[in-house]
């Protein structure tokens, strides 16, 4: 059984609530689902450019097993 200081100090506490951070939040109130900005209005660039950097890094793992199988000759 609790004595009644632990039962006093556990109904005392209470969840925190959550606070945003002034980083956290966006310029002047303008919403920006990205971290960064474009620049300017080269979309077409910067797709091609996000698609380069994420292929490269999805492919640097394929290629590496695939090397290593060949040169284990597990792969015909």
């Amino acid at each position: 059984m609790l004595s009644a200081a632990t039962r006093t100090l556990i109904l005392r506490q209470r969840p925190r609530a959550f606070h945003s951070s002034a980083v956290a939040r966006s310029d002047h109130g303008h919403y920006h689902h990205l971290p960064f900005n474009f620049p300017g209005e080269k979309k077409g660039v910067f797709a091609i450019k996000l698609f380069a950097f994420m292929a490269s890094g999805f492919s640097i793992p394929l290629i590496a097993a695939g090397y290593q199988l060949k040169k284990s000759g597990g792969a015909s």
